[in-house]
C-alpha cells in the first residue's frame, strides 16, 4: 500500500479524490492527516477531531464493483474491518449503527464515509473515509462519542492501526467477490439495537416507536413498525433516539 502522511488538510476524502483526477494510483492509496479541517461525515454532517489523537484516513479502491448494485456491500465490508480490528484489541461491547457508526455500548468510536466515482468507461472508484477516535479522552462537547484509549484506558499506535484496517479490508473485498453472504450475516448480527423497540424520528415528524429488523441489500433500514407493518427508510430519512 501506498501511504501518503499529512499534517494538516481540509478533508482526506476530498485531497484523495483530487489526486485520483490527475493521476493514477494504485490499488490501496492510502492518505492520513494529523488535523483535518473539514472532516465530512453521512450527508454533510461534519467530523471534529482533536489534532494528532485520532486517526484520519481515506483509502483509495478501484477495480472492485462492477454493478450500482453492489455499492452497499462496501459499507458491510469496510464497518466489519473496522470492528475486526478494534477487536483485536480488545475493545468491548462493539456494534454498527446504521449505516456507518462504529460503536461501544452507547458511544460512537468511529465513522466511516463512502463516496463512489462513475467513469466514462463504466468502472467506478472508491475513496472510503474512516474517523477513529484513538487516544482523545476529552469529549466535554461530544456526549455521545468515546475513544479507544477512554474504553480500554490505555494508548493505542495510530500508524499500526492504518495498516490493520488495510489488512482486513483487503480480506473482507475478496470475501465480497467470493462468499459476500458471511459479510451480511455478522453486519446483520452487529447492529445497534437490532431488535430492541427504540424511538425514532422522521424529519418534520413526530417520534414513533419501531424495531429494526435488518438492512436492505440498498442500504434502506428496515423497521417493523408497532402497528406491525414493515417499512424501510433511507439514510437521513429516519433518526434513531438514544
Amino acid at each position: 500500500m501506498k501511504l501518503i502522511k499529512l499534517d494538516a488538510i481540509d478533508s482526506t476524502n476530498d485531497f484523495l479524490k483530487g489526486l485520483s483526477n490527475t493521476q493514477e494510483l494504485e490499488n490501496y492509496t492510502v492518505v492520513t492527516a494529523e488535523n483535518q479541517t473539514k472532516g465530512k461525515g453521512q450527508m454533510g454532517a461534519v467530523w471534529n477531531s482533536e489534532k494528532s489523537k485520532n486517526l484520519i484516513m481515506s483509502v483509495f479502491v478501484k477495480d472492485l464493483l462492477v454493478s450500482v448494485d453492489e455499492i452497499y456491500q462496501l459499507n458491510v465490508a469496510t464497518a466489519l474491518a473496522v470492528i475486526q480490528v478494534l477487536k483485536t484489541f480488545d475493545i468491548q461491547n462493539l456494534s454498527i449503527k446504521w449505516p456507518n457508526d462504529i460503536m461501544s455500548a452507547n458511544f460512537k468510536l468511529a465513522g466511516i464515509l463512502i463516496e463512489n466515482s462513475f467513469k466514462s468507461d463504466g468502472s467506478i472508484v472508491t475513496i472510503i473515509g474512516i474517523g477513529l477516535n484513538v487516544n482523545q479522552t476529552n469529549f466535554d462537547n461530544l456526549p455521545k462519542a468515546s475513544s479507544m484509549a477512554v474504553v480500554a484506558n490505555s494508548n493505542f499506535d495510530k500508524d499500526q492501526l492504518v495498516v490493520l484496517i488495510i489488512e482486513r479490508l483487503k480480506v473482507n473485498f475478496e470475501l465480497l467477490t467470493s462468499n459476500s453472504q458471511i459479510l451480511w450475516d455478522s453486519y446483520m448480527e452487529l447492529l445497534f439495537k437490532k431488535e430492541v423497540p427504540m424511538p425514532f424520528s422522521i424529519h418534520n415528524g413526530k417520534p414513533f416507536m419501531g424495531i429494526i429488523k435488518g438492512v436492505s441489500t440498498n442500504g434502506k433500514l428496515i423497521l417493523l413498525l408497532e402497528n406491525d407493518k414493515i417499512v424501510e427508510y433511507g439514510l437521513k430519512e429516519i433518526q434513531m433516539l438514544y
